[in-house]
């Protein structure tokens, strides 16, 4: 058989041009048993990493030869030139693509690349090119060679997006002799560099196409090289190509002529096919192979990416970690309690240091020391898989000790997982803007940038575009979406078209369901991160193409947020709570008017009037408790201690509500001798080995650290599979792959001695957290908030409403719902007075109770200047 590697491969990630997934062209590409295949998306490289993780998972079940990955991009020119595909060989070449991409990104409108050949030549060292022909229909319209919108100045143009048919003849005479003087010209700048890309789509005359292109490669004197073009992965998918391209030229199905492909040839083929068809010029098959031979280049080679944090001279990263937290442990705990926590130290200092992450954790102590450091100190407080470490909690990172929750060193960071830990840091709304400029001072604007996130195409959405492609009115689109409850849903069934009365099976309407499902989770555009950060030692611009954000002076990369976990680039996630705005203002006021000075750290614990507040459900304004739904469970949960508040936080959520824990979680609580732990019956010893996982929660998983200790434990999951579970269950990943696991987990445990149907219980409550899983350490950091905000209304009631209605908006409560609260509780409320108010809310009164002065704020209309 002879090798083949396919070049040019266009993804959903081209968007609205492809109709495959990276994922779908990696596994393809295995089974077809390619020697390569090179994705190529439209002036970008967002869907690289997705391609380069399917790799990595299908590597991890197989032991055969994977087709090895070339990272490039298709370049498409706003003057005239045709497409080139653009394959960096190394890393210096693949900044340099990056940096054409990202200049070609800078000058223009969000969305688009406006790039000239000028500028490839400019940055073309070290990249392999292959130039593309456009492919015009005999008497059918073809695409502005200007390009769409812009002209070869770059200026906006308002002429046709199609050439009528009469330029076609003109047109494609003057073809051959335009390529040739285009290759001649590559051949200058980058000599042994350039190739003639050439498809062969069975449109009719590809025997002539194919002897053109022939002479014109001859006569240039460089190699032909034979490419699919391929637009999706299978035949199957070519009605769903024609539907994305529909949605993007904004046309019917009957509508769109031309604009569609003839045929569905440009699928993903295999060695054989691509033989048979070229095999007029079999040098274009091997070309292939000497193409893909010369890339070394792969993603492998851009992690550990981390800036360089000041230490002390003569010490190491890992030593200066080591310092500050041992100095921590320290100041955080005291007597026996320091000793039997400095040994969980020791054990994750050592990991840390084995992977090699140590300035991940320096960086971000650097910023969120910077807020402390503010005057008045900027508030915040850290969360994520490795905020509630106790490497976080002695270097303040995070305000809940290790001991409030049940740490899972495994959920932190594990020496199987190739990727930074994750830890978010929230700041107060009103002050993250200082912080994010620190950032960006701090590490130099070309090293630090927000995230994308891919926004994906969900049902509603979904079946509303589909449906105008196939004819259907709005009224009938709006029907089948008002079917669907909630974003996240996978996929529209029988039963939802029939709930907007409509027949599921006319032939339209299933035909417009079926692409609408078929497109669910394909990407429909990049938007901004709230506020991840990525951090690079290097130049940003060299490990990934950037662009303007929305705000001014700010830069966005293309990939999303979880991309950079699988190419090991760190992000810290610095973002903004509006509670902790509120909290760090009635600490002002307590102090004003009390003389008493608190912090996140020093608010008295386990107050017993805060929690009979709690139970009463007198929680409006109250940090995440403040929902209908929390306070209805308010008075059932009764929450008495710390860990009670965060199970509160954790339980009214869609996936304790979905997985069936909430009511068994209840009843136990109620009525503890219905807790029980069941055992493997063959393994005598280990009677009490799900107790020690599930007894702070009742014999019910709650958590996905949980998940993955009762998949370690009793399935005997290693920690590598107990972390895959944990990413199948990120939130609102409905994509996931949980339903994998399921053989794995229930027969791992009746082989051990459980009972199937227990095992298959456990099971399906943990397949609750697939699209809304959250992670105990979450939950513990906003219990603290939970916490210290009862605490601040339970004593200092108009303190608390007046700092609420100064960090509006935010909550879910109107200020005049708060005012009444406040009187509720025996606040003097005073209006708006044009002699005693000014613009925030005040407190007045030396003896006594405090009365609570509205601002001018309040006045709706009222504007502050």
């Amino acid at each position: 058989m002879t090798a083949y590697a396919e070049i040019g491969v266009t993804t959903n990630f081209s968007f609205l041009r492809g109709a495959a997934h990276p994922k779908d062209y990696a596994a393809h590409a295995v089974n077809l048993g390619l020697t390569a295949i090179g994705i190529a998306d439209r002036n970008t490289l967002a869907g690289v990493v997705r391609m380069y993780d399917a790799f990595n998972q299908i590597s991890e079940q197989t032991n055969g030869p994977l087709p090895k990955q070339l990272i490039g991009s298709r370049l498409v020119f706003v003057d005239g030139t045709p497409d080139i595909l653009a394959y960096p060989t190394d890393r210096p070449a693949y900044g340099r693509l990056c940096r054409l991409l990202s200049k070609g990104k800078w000058r223009a409108p969000k969305g688009e690349c406006l790039l000239t050949l000028d500028d490839l030549l400019e940055w073309q060292e070290g990249l392999l090119l292959v130039v593309m022909p456009p492919y015009p229909y005999r008497g059918a319209p073809i695409e502005n060679p200007a390009g769409k919108f812009w002209n070869a100045d770059l200026t906006k143009i308002d002429g046709p997006d199609v050439l009528p048919a009469s330029v076609f003849a003109s047109r494609i005479e003057g073809e051959p002799d335009e390529v040739r003087r285009l290759l001649e010209k590559l051949k200058n700048h980058a000599l042994d560099r350039v190739w003639l890309g050439v498809s062969l789509h069975l449109r009719g005359n590809d025997q002539q196409w194919l002897e053109t292109w022939q002479r014109v490669a001859a006569d240039a004197d460089v190699p032909l090289l034979a490419t699919n073009d391929a637009l999706y992965d299978v035949e199957e998918r070519r009605e769903l190509q024609d539907v994305v391209t529909c949605i993007r030229e904004h046309v019917t199905l009957d509508e769109a002529g031309y604009r569609l492909e003839a045929n569905a040839e440009r699928f993903l083929k295999g060695s054989d096919e691509m033989r048979a068809l070229f095999a007029a010029a079999p040098d274009a098959i091997a070309q292939t192979i000497r193409f893909s031979e010369r890339i070394t280049f792969t993603l492998k080679e851009l992690g550990k990416n981390y800036p360089e944090e000041p230490v002390p001279p003569g010490k190491t990263p890992d030593q200066h970690l080591a310092d500050l937290a041992r100095a921590g442990i320290q100041r955080r705990y005291l007597g026996q309690k320091q000793d039997e926590v400095r040994g969980i130290l020791e054990k994750e200092l050592a990991l840390i240091a084995k992977l090699e992450i140590a300035p991940y954790f320096l960086t971000v102590y650097d910023i969120v020391q910077f807020a402390r450091n503010q005057k008045p100190e900027i508030l915040c407080q850290g969360r994520g898989s490795a905020a509630n470490s106790v490497v976080c909690f002695a270097l303040g990172i995070t305000g809940v000790s290790p001991d409030d929750v049940d740490l899972l060193f495994e959920r932190f960071v594990s020496q199987e997982r190739k990727e930074p830990p994750d830890i978010d840091v929230d700041f107060e709304h009103e002050k993250r803007e200082e912080v994010i400029q620190y950032v960006y001072e701090r590490y130099g604007r070309p090293h630090a940038a927000l995230t994308a996130t891919v926004i994906h195409y969900r049902p509603r959405s979904a079946i509303r575009e589909t449906g105008k492609v196939f004819g259907l009115t709005e009224d009938i689109t709006a029907d089948l979406a008002s079917g669907v409850w909630g974003s996240w849903g996978s996929r529209l069934s029988e039963d939802q078209v029939r709930q907007g009365k409509l027949d599921p099976f006319n032939l339209k309407i299933l035909r417009a369901v079926n692409a609408a499902n078929a497109m669910m989770g394909f990407p429909r555009h990049l938007s901004q991160h709230v506020g991840g950060f990525v951090l690079t030692k290097d130049r940003l611009d060299e490990i990934v193409p950037t662009s303007p954000a929305a705000m001014e002076d700010r830069f966005v990369i293309e990939w999303d947020k979880d991309d950079l976990d699988h190419v090991g680039l760190m992000k810290v996630d610095v973002l903004a709570l509006g509670m902790l705005t509120c909290i760090r203002k009635a600490f002002d006021l307590i102090r004003l008017h009390h003389n008493k000075s608190f912090d996140l750290a020093n608010v008295p614990r386990e107050d017993p009037v805060v929690y009979d507040m709690l139970c009463k459900a007198d929680a409006i304004g109250v940090f995440q408790v403040e929902s209908r739904a929390q306070m209805n469970m308010l008075p059932r949960l009764r929450p008495r201690k710390f860990y009670d508040l965060v199970v509160e936080v954790a339980i009214v959520r869609p996936g304790p509500i979905q997985g069936n824990m909430v009511h068994p979680y209840l009843k136990r609580r109620k009525n503890p001798s219905l807790v029980s732990f069941p055992h493997p019956t063959l393994e005598p010893g280990k009677e009490k080995e799900l107790e020690n996982v599930l007894g702070r929660t009742m014999g019910v998983p709650l958590f996905q650290e949980q998940a993955m200790k009762l998949a370690m434990v009793a399935a005997k999951f290693t920690s590598e599979e107990a972390n895959k579970l944990r990413r199948s269950m990120a939130t609102f990943r409905n994509l996931g792959t949980i339903d994998t696991f399921e053989t794995k987990m229930v027969e791992g445990m009746v082989k051990r001695g459980y009972d199937r149907k227990f095992a298959e219980d456990c099971f399906n409550q943990i397949r609750g957290f697939g699209s809304y899983g959250f992670p105990e350490s979450h939950a513990a950091s906003f219990a603290h908030l939970v916490y210290i905000s009862a605490w601040i209304k339970k004593h200092y009631p108009a303190v608390f409403a007046c700092a609420l209605l100064n960090s509006q908006p935010m909550g879910f409560y109107a200020p005049a719902e708060i005012v009444r609260d406040a009187i509720e509780h025996g606040v003097e409320v005073r209006h708006v007075d044009v002699n005693d108010s000014i613009w925030d809310n005040t407190l007045e009164g030396n003896a006594g109770p405090l009365a609570l002065q509205l601002g001018f704020r309040q006045v709706d209309g009222f504007k502050q200047d």
